[in-house]
């Protein structure tokens, strides 16, 4: 049996909790952070529907901008997943409030984990740290992970995006500086969809929501990159372990797709159900974000399909994806399992 030591920032998130039910199946000892340990019984319920070794699970209540929680939590660690991110429903007041704690909390992490000689560290960026701050040449590249948004073109970014930009240069920044040898990996996942274990789901579900619920009278003519969480957890454990992971940066995506043809799909699969496909117009889906700040981030979507080379992790670590649209089936019928949309 794998007795290895992990720590897995972030336990109770969407990503989180799988992670830590494939980390637990695989025999690592797992030691998950989360902010509050009201918490503790509740994750530990969920994760314990998929998994026989919760002996292995242990909980810590950590803040990402603590430097002493992270220089304690990380003694004795043979690998760190850093998965942990702050992730707006509403974009705030100032882009401060996103850039600081993400830059400062992945800082605060490396400096621990080099300083107690952990192996190697794993860091949940984002596809957004890839494709956005582009003109309208460059939009009609193909992007890999050669690439970097550009944090100064703010007409093509935002907030969000900006702070997992600016986190994930910080981040390898630390490592050309650093004398440790301790390993750096990043991945950069698209959109994540997939099973939802409990009530207490992911920001990105709300895609998924939002179209079964109703609430949206039409859809925006956007699309994106998706990834299933399974999927994406795995990528993790493979980052983690596989020597020529080191020192890389991998996109974690599946394939393309739009608001209406994931509508159009789940339509397909509950005939029963009204779904709404119809797109919104544009220029109503700009007119509608002023009033509704919720909508401002996918402005930047309109018009636009930002397309992402997703072959590298498939080729460099094997990873098997599962397709995009058994990931949104999987989120749907999740979603109406837990009676987070009746």
């Amino acid at each position: 049996m794998n007795q290895q030591k992990v720590l897995l920032t972030g336990v109770t998130g969407f990503l989180g909790s799988h992670t830590a039910i494939q980390l637990l199946n695989k025999g690592y000892k797992v030691t998950g952070t989360l902010r509050n340990l009201d918490r503790v019984n509740s994750i530990t319920e969920v994760i314990g529907r998929y998994t026989g070794n919760l002996d292995n699970l242990r909980f810590a209540q950590a803040d990402l901008g603590d430097d002493k929680i992270w220089a304690e939590l990380t003694k004795g660690m043979d690998f760190v997943l850093h998965v942990a991110s702050p992730f707006p429903r509403e974009l705030p007041k100032h882009e401060d409030e996103l850039i600081i704690p993400a830059k400062q909390g992945t800082l605060s992490i490396l400096k621990a984990a080099a300083k107690n000689r952990v192996k190697r560290v794993v860091m949940v960026s984002s596809s957004s740290a890839i494709q956005y701050g582009k003109t309208k040449e460059e939009l009609n590249r193909t992007f890999s992970e050669e690439d970097w948004t550009d944090v100064e073109n703010l007409k093509d970014t935002t907030p969000y995006f900006r702070s997992k930009t600016t986190a994930e240069k910080a981040a390898w920044d630390f490592i050309e500086q650093d004398a440790s040898g301790m390993e750096l990996t990043t991945i950069l996942p698209g959109v994540i969809l997939g099973k939802v274990l409990e009530e207490d789901f992911g920001t990105t579900a709300n895609i998924i929501v939002k179209i079964l619920d109703k609430s949206l009278p039409a859809l925006p003519k956007i699309g994106f990159e998706i990834v299933d969480v399974e999927s994406l957890a795995d990528l993790l454990l493979k980052a983690m372990v596989l020597p020529q992971a080191a020192g890389e940066r991998y996109i974690a995506a599946a394939g393309y797709m739009t608001f209406k043809e994931i509508a159009q799909l789940l339509k397909q699969h509950y005939p029963e159900r009204k779904i709404v496909t119809k797109e919104l117009p544009n220029v109503l889906a700009r007119l509608i974000s002023i009033f509704e700040l919720s909508l401002r981030p996918i402005l930047l979507e309109l018009g636009v399909t930002r397309k992402l080379k997703i072959d590298k992790a498939v080729r460099e670590l094997h990873w098997k994806p599962v397709p995009v649209k058994n990931a949104v089936i999987a989120c749907a019928e999740s979603i109406l399992e837990q009676g987070i949309v009746i």
